[in-house]
C-alpha cells in the first residue's frame, strides 16, 4: 500500500469523510498515516465547500494507536527523528479542536492510545457496540504522554487514571455513560449516525458555527471574567452573521 492510500476521502455534499485506511494493522498510526491525517484535516478546514467532517476507520477498528513497529527507529541516538514524530503526533492530536469546521468521530472496534485520543479530540463521538476504548501504553512500557491532556479534560481524574494505569477499556455504553460518546449504535449504523450529525452542522451558517466552536474551547481555559468578556465580544460580532 502506498502512502497515498493510508487515508481515504469521501464527499457527502458539504460533509467530508476521512477514513483511516490501514485495516490490516487496525489503522495503527505510523508516520505516513499521521502526516496524511494532519494534512487532510487542514485541507478540509481550508475548503469553503466543506462545512463538517467525519473521522472514521476502514476495516475492523477505528484506530489501534501508534504503530509500535516504528519505535525501533525512534531511539535516543536519533533525536531529530524522535522530536519530529513527537511534534507530528502532538499537532495531529490537538488539531480536531482547533479546526473551524466541526468534526465527529465514528468509532468501532479498537480505539486505543492515540486512536482513543483522536476519537476523544473530535467535537462529538458516535460509538458502535463492540468498541474497545482505552489507553494500553503502560503495558508496552510507554507513557501515554500526548493523549493525557485530552483525557484529563474530558473525564474525571479517578477514572482517567484507572484507564492509563491499569489498561482498562470502556465499551460503547460506558463511553456514553461517562459523557464521552454522544450516540451508541449498531456497527452497521454508526457511519449513518455520524453523517446525520455532520449534515445538521453543515446546515448552520458557517461563520456562526466556526465562532461557536472557537469560543466553546477558548472559554474552557479562561477565568470566568475573561470568558464572559470573550463571550461579549463574540456576541457583538455575530450580528453580522445574519446578513
Amino acid at each position: 500500500m502506498s502512502d497515498e492510500d493510508v487515508l481515504l476521502t469521501e464527499e457527502h455534499g458539504a460533509v467530508r469523510v476521512l477514513r483511516m485506511n490501514r485495516p490490516a494493522k487496525h489503522n495503527a498510526l505510523n508516520t505516513p498515516l499521521t502526516a496524511a491525517l494532519l494534512e487532510a484535516l487542514l485541507a478540509a478546514d481550508a475548503d469553503a465547500g466543506v462545512r463538517a467532517v467525519v473521522l472514521t476507520g476502514q476495516g475492523p477498528s477505528f484506530c489501534a494507536g501508534a504503530d509500535v513497529r516504528e519505535f525501533a527507529e525512534l531511539t535516543p541516538d536519533d533525536q531529530d527523528a524522535v522530536l519530529h514524530r513527537a511534534e507530528l503526533t502532538a499537532r495531529t492530536q490537538a488539531l480536531p479542536q482547533q479546526l473551524r469546521k466541526p468534526i465527529v468521530s465514528v468509532v468501532h472496534g479498537a480505539a486505543l492510545g492515540g486512536g482513543a485520543g483522536l476519537a476523544l479530540g473530535c467535537d462529538m463521538m458516535v460509538a458502535a457496540t463492540g468498541t474497545r476504548f482505552g489507553y494500553p501504553e503502560l503495558t508496552h512500557s510507554i507513557v501515554p504522554a500526548i493523549v493525557l491532556t485530552g483525557l484529563q479534560r474530558h473525564l474525571g481524574r479517578k477514572l482517567a487514571f484507572e484507564l492509563i494505569s491499569r489498561g482498562r477499556t470502556l465499551g460503547a455504553e460506558e463511553l456514553a455513560g461517562a459523557g464521552l460518546a454522544n450516540r451508541v449504535t449498531d456497527p452497521g449504523e454508526a457511519l449513518a449516525a455520524g453523517l446525520e450529525i455532520a449534515r445538521e452542522w453543515a446546515e448552520a451558517e458557517p461563520r456562526a458555527i466556526a465562532a461557536t466552536k472557537d469560543l466553546f474551547y477558548r472559554v474552557a481555559d479562561l477565568p470566568f471574567a475573561e470568558a464572559m468578556r470573550a463571550g461579549r465580544d463574540v456576541n457583538t460580532i455575530m450580528r453580522s452573521f445574519r446578513d
